[in-house]
């Protein structure tokens, strides 16, 4: 089988495949983007708030 045989094969299945995905629908997609960015934003100020405290304390006790 040559090279272009094989390549063409391959994005037919590739098409195929991409047919059976169960894509989500635009409303869930932002509802799941609004989560994870919410969420991200939220860890990252805890983060943010024990990275403060904790170097405040460091540097209590390093004085």
């Amino acid at each position: 089988m040559s090279i272009w045989k094989k390549i063409q094969e391959y994005i037919k299945d590739v098409i195929s495949e991409l047919k059976k995905v169960s894509w989500v629908k635009p409303r869930e997609l932002w509802t799941t983007t609004l989560v994870v960015i919410a969420f991200s934003a939220v860890l990252g100020g805890f983060i943010g708030l024990c990275d403060f405290i904790f170097s405040r304390l460091l540097a209590l006790i390093l004085r």
